[in-house]
């Protein structure tokens, strides 16, 4: 794969430090996970956590200096150049990143003194893997619906139920669970707590396999028992917790995608640029040249978008709307892309494990995951109609 152009980093969304940091990072990335596809995701993942964190670049996943944190508090713009040359590269090694910041990033925001130094420093060493498990059989994005439940016994929570489509399931050290503590209805009656992956009453009750494989399982809780010095914050802040853990990661989705869908585009290139065709190459067509035309298009309207996000959430703004549009954006327009490069690559696009095969399986879950693109639709619809009644109140007082 041929080094990227990197115009976008002059925009002024970036600091000189976030061209430097995402030059440095493809630089590795192209000799160090580039190639790691063994086929076993589990034993891969652990690699690329090892790998990550072994050279310094999960640093970026987790806030606070003093906890192993390249910053004290995330810098959401290199958490998403991040995400995005390791995507380019390898969508395991984006999970495998992402994963570490999501898994941990409750702790990062609200885990005790005690909670941060045991658990962020190792994680940013890549010495412990993360897992966030919020998601359940009944209650995906109607988190407040969540039916696993945690009874207070004395200085012991007893967490009873299930949770699944958990990300890093089966070979994840530790678990930030959020369970249904009963301090009030919906919502405000949610408590989180970290569970470490050994406690008894905690098991894998099934290894989940889809079409671009990583680490996911369904997990079960039986008379598990969590001491309260696990819970993470006050009883009944959990709901909170877990927003504000994926309103950090939600625009680095829309980065991840972003890299896949450049990837796309530059294998596309390199396809049509020398895939002979009826005397000359594919890429003398117009009809050729509208569709990558249309992908560039589309690739930078989600980096501008993903970027302006990223940049108004490092201001101390509020993104609610903005992160909702580069995610829907970006993920969309990444699965129009891919799918433009496969068919440029013709029949050799859909033989397995060629790049744009893998791009084309990797990328569809991201519609889906932290906030299907149905729900980022609802989110900018909310937030608009909010702003006009707002403005509308504002016109007439």
């Amino acid at each position: 794969m041929n080094v990227p152009h990197r115009e976008h980093l002059d925009w002024p969304f970036f600091a000189p430090a976030h061209a430097d940091l995402a030059a440095r990072l493809d630089e590795w990335a192209a000799t160090h996970v580039a190639h790691v596809h063994t086929g076993d995701a589990d034993a891969d993942c652990r690699t690329l956590v090892r790998l990550l964190g072994a050279h310094g670049w999960l640093s970026h996943a987790v806030a606070g200096m003093a906890h192993g944190g390249a910053t004290d508090v995330i810098d959401t713009r290199a958490l998403c150049l991040l995400r995005e040359t390791l995507a380019r590269y390898n969508g395991l090694a984006d999970f495998a990143f992402a994963m570490q910041g999501l898994g941990s990033g409750a702790i990062s925001l609200d885990g005790s003194a005690g909670q941060r130094e045991r658990y962020l420093p190792r994680v940013a060493r890549g010495e412990a893997i993360a897992a966030f498990a919020l998601s359940e059989p009944d209650s995906g994005s109607d988190v407040a619906a969540l039916q696993c439940r945690a009874t207070l016994e004395g200085d012991t929570y007893v967490l009873h139920g299930e949770k699944t489509w958990i990300s890093n399931g089966g070979i994840a050290d530790f678990y930030v669970v959020f369970a249904r503590t009963g301090e009030a209805a919906g919502a405000r009656g949610i408590s989180a707590f970290i569970v470490d992956a050994d406690t008894p009453g905690l098991t894998i009750a099934e290894r989940i396999e889809v079409i671009a494989p990583h680490p996911l399982a369904r997990l079960h809780f039986a008379d598990c028992r969590v001491p309260v010095s696990q819970r993470l914050g006050e009883a009944g802040s959990g709901f909170k917790l877990a927003m504000r853990t994926l309103d950090v990661f939600r625009t680095s989705v829309a980065a991840a995608a972003l890299g896949f869908a450049r990837r796309a585009l530059q294998e596309a290139l390199e396809r049509v640029t020398t895939r002979r065709m009826f005397g000359g190459v594919l890429a003398d067509f117009q009809l050729t040249q509208a569709k990558l035309a249309d992908m560039a298009m589309h690739v930078d309207s989600a980096a501008l978008l993903t970027y302006r996000a990223a940049w108004q959430r490092d201001q101390g703004r509020t993104v609610t709307s903005e992160a909702a549009m580069a995610k829907y954006v970006a993920t969309e327009g990444a699965q129009h892309v891919i799918d433009a490069a496969v068919q440029l690559w013709g029949g050799m696009g859909v033989v397995q494990d060629m790049p744009v095969e893998r791009l084309y399986r990797e990328i569809r879950a991201l519609r889906i995951y932290e906030g299907a693109s149905e729900v980022q639709q609802l989110i900018i619809a909310r937030e608009l109609l909010k702003s006009y009644a707002a403005m509308s109140s504002a016109t007439t007082a």
